[in-house]
């Protein structure tokens, strides 16, 4: 059966030069970066020289990134230490936060009562940013901003400089969840004054399991996880040096080449985008996939003209066609809630009908596009 990947919003393939990057480390730097013999001052080398290589793609220095276990992890530290540490009793963010930051905001409103509000989207899912300097404005608690920078489920782009400097002018603390954009947009933190940022190597054709926080010097952030003094005090626990390396030599390929890349996926969203009105004049693009200056390049979200009973079994059919995409977050996966996203940009006619995620990357091709509109056409008919 032929096999299509369309989620890479979930989770991208691995490049073939990190898994060879990755499998030398695996088979030579064994040692404990912690220890003081030659095998641990070895595999520390390593871990450092990877910190300095990610600092300077983001224009930070090495000592604000902090190794993580990935986005979900970076986003609870961040989010928790505001709080505990930094004395934060108000959060703003929005309602169409990844779970990492909305479930994590929810328990610190249970734990420690801090104040949530929430900044109007509109039926794009773009901020209101009239709504947000009101917000900002009217408030004497410290407060911290979380907003994302790329929605993972309908692409939606916030303008990270201009809410950065709205915080700066309201003395505010802002923090974003940039797990779906480092690695496919050039971010650059000195120009950009964000206090923190989350990142997840999966999202950008590295391994599982890694990732790192940005965390501005100076900002008096304290560990979340206990234990030990590695990543500067800041997250105990021994580093996975392999998958550190593995993370940084695909976030440098990512950059080297993100020139020609973008251009190619571009490409594929447009194709996609123009060969599913021909085929289904009737599909939605849901929030602004549709307009590649407010959506990111990397996915399209559609909702489809048929009935809610046939489309419960879309994703079944689709799967069983070999093609790979999602209806949302793959961490909601397991929930049978539909899409938190979808529930508040779509009229309640549209939320009865199937809304399907495709994201894209380098290794798909023009193709693997006209397999997935032969197969919807047939379900939509």
């Amino acid at each position: 059966m032929r096999t299509v990947y369309f989620d890479s919003a979930a989770t991208t393939q691995l490049r073939s030069e990190v898994i060879t990057t990755m499998t030398q480390v695996l088979q030579t730097e064994f040692g404990n970066p912690s220890s003081t013999h030659a095998n641990g001052r070895s595999a520390k080398a390593l871990i450092e020289t990877a910190r300095k290589e990610t600092a300077s793609l983001l224009n930070v220095s090495a000592s604000e990134i902090i190794f993580t276990s990935g986005g979900t992890e970076a986003d609870n530290l961040v989010l928790n230490s505001c709080v505990k540490d930094l004395n934060v009793t108000r959060i703003i963010s929005s309602k169409i936060e990844h779970h990492a930051v909305l479930y994590a905001i929810n328990q610190l409103q249970a734990s420690h009562g801090i104040t949530v509000d929430f900044v109007s989207v509109d039926d794009c899912g773009l901020i209101d940013y009239i709504h947000l300097e009101n917000l900002l404005a009217d408030t004497t608690h410290k407060t911290l901003v979380s907003l994302m920078h790329i929605n993972n489920e309908i692409g939606t782009i916030l303008d990270l400089k201009r809410t950065a400097l709205l915080c700066k002018k309201y003395d505010t603390l802002f923090h974003s969840d940039t797990v779906q954009s480092v690695g496919h947009y050039e971010l650059d933190f000195i120009d950009i004054p964000i206090d923190f940022a989350a990142i997840a190597a999966h999202k950008f054709h590295g391994p599982k399991g890694v990732g790192f926080a940005f965390i501005r010097k100076n900002s008096g952030l304290r560990p979340m996880i206990h234990g030990g003094e590695q990543e500067r005090g800041m997250r105990a626990g021994t580093e996975p040096v392999y998958a550190i390396v593995g993370m940084v030599e695909a976030l440098k390929i990512s950059y080297q080449n993100l020139a020609k890349e973008k251009k190619h996926i571009t490409g594929l969203k447009d194709y996609f985008k123009e060969r599913l009105l021909i085929e289904i004049p009737e599909i939605l693009f849901n929030g602004s996939c549709n307009d590649n200056d407010k959506s990111t390049y990397t996915l399209l979200n559609v909702c489809l003209p048929v009935s809610p009973e046939k489309g419960m079994m879309l994703l079944f059919q689709l799967d069983l066609k070999g093609i790979a995409c999602s209806k949302g977050s793959a961490c909601q996966s397991g929930s049978n809630m539909g899409s938190h996203v979808l529930s508040e940009i779509l009229t309640d006619e549209n939320l009865t009908k199937p809304s399907i995620r495709f994201s894209f990357s380098i290794f798909n091709t023009k193709d693997e596009i006209d397999y997935v509109i032969t197969t919807l056409k047939a379900f939509c008919c």
